[in-house]
């Protein structure tokens, strides 16, 4: 294994890890590098992964990543052990260069190893404020060693420092000159001028773009612009919000067209093609599944829960030849299809026109007659012209079956916020909510009260099953190991493969076990 050597930027990041990159594009590039990156450990909450900070622990480079959840931007990067990394600033070494054979790891428990007070303080980043003093946790102990925090903008040094030797009164350089104190146990890298600043909206504070982090790196990279929000306004329609800037666009479901999504999104990172009919079935069923409701077919199609995630899962364990298609134009494109945008956090369906799902509500009373926001003033006529039909937005949740096949896609609906914007249905929303509100808003729809308030069935399916873990809906219970003459993979149980499909007029919700949402489709 190679030596882990970065550059350090303060408030801007450590070589190739930039402050405010996703969870999944710092994810893939170390997977990318197993030689140079041999272990990954990913930390999270089980219980609230999408709300609780992600930390990415990596032991055998001495680094370790701290993610917020909404959002899974890299907040905090920690150099916290000088013998598995390199780490330089202009040029210099941050620490005691390694000893013996250039490019290895030294040798560790080196208590000398971190960076030295003096060389921080004189050589490399000069005078500096007084730093912060946490006591240990002993508070009785008077031979306790507690640590002292000496801040840059954008980059401090922790220090152990003994209890017994740490007064107020005493200025830094005297703190730090004695040789108990005067190596840095670690380093952190964030985004503030100190970081008693910084701690306070480590985890909320909006980052400068990284695209000023590659420009002031030199590299040569593309970064595409990013989507931070969609708004979901039924009928079919969702603006897309850019990240860092006030541009959004508008995608119509029925009538933008491939090359409306080229245009603005750029080409898809893949197309998928494979055609799934183990869920035809479903497509034929008898009135009386759907007897309890005035409007079953409205109130949830059966081809939109079967197809929900025909799209970009078969990609990430999939060798089939009609699996993902790289490097295809969008003028090449012959009927329907999925576009895959791994870096964006969606799919999106590429078919013939179909009918868009009926406006909320609440929506056609409040336009009273006036045109839909976002509506396309050109229209479709032509029946066989391929048109975005669907959109699968991915959340990309720690610990489920699908993680890190795409960027967190994050998303609100926005009919559902009134006038109150505290009461936003968002993607960190978990579905006990968001299926209360739903109900709500389409009320007229059900036959009686009773109905309202009688919780839906929901189509369970398991994507650790058969020939391929993103297939489609495939029911517990009910299926024996026939999935083609192709043997069942195997589930070692890490990632949680089972989930729950709801569906309300124009969305479909896939819901894990611990009640939080792993994507949904938009029809």
């Amino acid at each position: 294994m190679s030596l882990f050597t970065a550059a350090l930027h303060p408030n801007v990041g450590l070589g190739f890890l930039v402050l405010g990159a996703s969870l999944h594009d710092i994810l893939t590039r170390l997977k990318a590098e197993p030689q140079r990156f041999p272990k990954l450990d990913l930390s999270y909450s089980a219980t609230k992964p999408v709300t609780n900070p992600v930390v990415l622990s990596l032991p055998g480079n001495g680094i370790r990543l701290r993610f917020d959840g909404p959002e899974q931007r890299l907040r905090l990067i920690e150099a916290i052990d000088f013998t598995k990394n390199r780490i330089t600033y202009q040029e210099k070494d941050i620490a005691k260069p390694a000893q013996g054979t250039v490019g290895s790891p030294r040798i560790g428990g080196d208590a000398t190893a971190g960076p030295a007070f003096k060389n921080i303080y004189h050589r490399l980043f000069g005078p500096t404020y007084a730093g912060e003093y946490i006591p240990p946790i002993e508070a009785g102990n008077s031979h306790a060693v507690g640590t002292y925090i000496l801040s840059y903008p954008g980059v401090a040094f922790s220090f152990p420092l003994p209890k017994s030797a740490y007064s107020p009164n005493k200025d830094v350089v005297s703190l730090l000159s004695s040789s108990t104190s005067q190596t840095a146990t670690s380093v952190a890298v964030f985004s503030g001028k100190s970081w008693a600043h910084a701690r306070e909206t480590l985890w909320d504070e909006i980052l400068p773009s990284v695209k000023s982090a590659f420009l002031f790196n030199k590299s040569k990279e593309v970064v595409p612009d990013e989507i931070s929000l969609i708004k979901i306004h039924g009928g079919g329609r969702l603006q897309l919000f850019k990240k860092w800037s006030n541009l959004s666009m508008w995608i119509n479901l029925g009538e933008t067209t491939p090359q409306d999504l080229v245009a603005e999104l750029g080409p898809p990172d893949a197309i998928y093609r494979k055609n799934d009919q183990r869920m035809y079935i479903h497509k034929t069923r008898t009135a009386s599944h759907s007897r309890s409701r005035s409007n079953g077919g409205d109130y949830r199609r059966p081809d939109d829960l079967t197809d929900t995630d025909q799209s970009s899962a078969h990609t990430g364990s999939d060798d089939s030849e009609d699996e993902a298609i790289e490097d295809e134009f969008v003028g090449n494109v012959s009927g329907e299809c999925f576009y895959n945008y791994f870096y964006l956090g969606f799919d999106i369906l590429v078919s013939p026109p179909q009918p868009a799902s009926r406006t909320p509500p609440s929506q056609v009373t409040a336009l009273n007659g006036k045109e839909v926001p976002g509506a396309s003033t050109f229209k479709n006529g032509t029946a066989d012209r391929l048109v975005a039909t669907k959109m699968v937005l991915h959340a990309n949740v720690p610990g489920s079956y699908p993680f890190n096949r795409h960027r967190r896609c994050r998303w609100d609906i926005q009919y559902l916020a009134a006038d109150n914007s505290d009461s936003v249905i968002t993607s960190e929303t978990p579905f006990d909510d968001i299926e209360e509100k739903l109900r709500e808003e389409w009320k007229s729809t059900y036959s009686s009260e009773e109905d309202a308030k009688k919780r839906q069935r929901g189509m369970v399916l398991n994507r650790g099953w058969g020939d391929s873990p993103g297939s489609s809906c495939e029911f517990l219970g009910g299926w024996e190991d026939s999935s083609g003459g192709v043997a069942a993979k195997k589930f070692d149980g890490s990632e949680d493969s089972t989930t729950t499909l709801y569906g309300f007029p124009g969305l479909v919700f896939e819901v894990l076990k611990n009640g939080f949402i792993s994507a949904v489709t938009v029809y």
